[in-house]
């Protein structure tokens, strides 16, 4: 595989950073992840801006031209022989001595992995399981929380999901501190109540997901009613749909969800019998209901339409 570091391709066992890396030493550092669509990063704007204001919250220093990233990004599609790839974009705050920086981080290195999509399932339409975690969202490290290297807390949530062995293939969705519903280990959380579609709040400590905002953008542009607010797993039991999105999964529904016994909580109306067997349900359609339909076309034809190719740094 060829890696992209600092503006260069070069082969995967020659892409190191030193051991005084303060991304390594302190998981001082961020990354985004997206995907193309026919070459073109999608919401490369939005990726930036978050990072970027990321970056400088955390001292940072990192001010990327957007036309030299997408290029780099085209090359590295290309010498790894993909037209389209999920992308990784790492920035760790470089080498400082050993000890808490005093000042700022002023040569970054910057890390940009490509890798093929995930092969869709034969499922794949029929959505996804949802398994709540006893593990609670930790509280963010600042004001909103980063996209950051210290990722220990998803891998302690993924970690405890495997050992559902009911849940396969599940996502696993947790709460935060005050048990109110908070995100899936590499997802937002959307449902619909009431004729509304509700999403957790940022109060929560989730992530403010690329995806998840613009999704709430497609729905209001749709004539839909979004809210976001504190809710509850038995809020969450009593929706009419439930998805989760990321900027690799797009929308992705939720058939059924699972407690931390293996109870069924939550079924898709859609589905009237579920049974556990890949088999049973590859033979069964799980047919989308109107909103989660509505949102798959309209994100879609946001993709066709460019949105999110604005984005200009030179």
């Amino acid at each position: 595989m060829i890696i992209g570091l600092n503006g260069k391709c070069i082969q995967e066992e020659q892409a190191v950073v030193s051991v005084y890396d303060h991304g390594f030493l302190y998981g001082i550092g961020l990354f985004e992840t997206f995907r193309t669509y026919d070459g073109v990063p999608f919401l490369l704007d939005e990726h930036i801006e978050r990072l970027v204001g990321a970056c400088k919250e955390l001292g940072i220093q990192y001010d990327p031209n957007e036309r030299q990233l997408r290029n780099h990004i085209n090359e590295l599609l290309a010498r790894n022989g993909l037209k389209d790839g999920y992308v990784r974009l790492s920035v760790s705050a470089g080498v400082q001595p050993l000890g808490l920086p005093s000042g700022d981080y002023t040569t970054p290195n910057v890390i940009v992995y490509v890798k093929a999509l995930p092969k869709l399932s034969p499922s794949s339409d029929q959505g996804k399981a949802l398994q709540l975690l006893k593990l609670r969202r930790n509280t963010p490290e600042g004001s909103v929380r980063m996209k950051s290297l210290h990722y220990m807390n998803n891998v302690l949530a993924k970690r405890e999901l495997s050992g559902y062995i009911w849940a396969e293939g599940a996502e696993g969705l947790q709460l935060d501190q005050h048990n109110h519903l908070a995100e899936g280990i590499v997802s937002n959380l959307f449902f619909v109540m009431d004729g509304r579609i509700c999403t957790p709040s940022l109060a929560t400590g989730i992530l403010p997901g690329i995806t998840r905002a613009h999704v709430m953008e497609l729905a209001k542009q749709e004539g839909l009613l979004v809210e976001e607010g504190l809710y509850t797993v038995e809020q969450l039991t009593s929706a009419q749909e439930i998805w989760m999105t990321n900027s690799i999964q797009e929308i992705t529904p939720i058939h059924i969800v699972f407690d931390t016994e293996g109870n069924t909580i939550w079924q898709s109306s859609s589905q009237s019998k579920y049974e556990s067997s890949k088999e049973t349900l590859q033979s069964q359609s799980l047919m989308q209901s109107s909103y989660n339909a509505q949102l798959k076309a309209a994100y879609a034809q946001s993709i066709h339409s460019g949105n999110g190719s604005t984005f200009d740094r030179t």
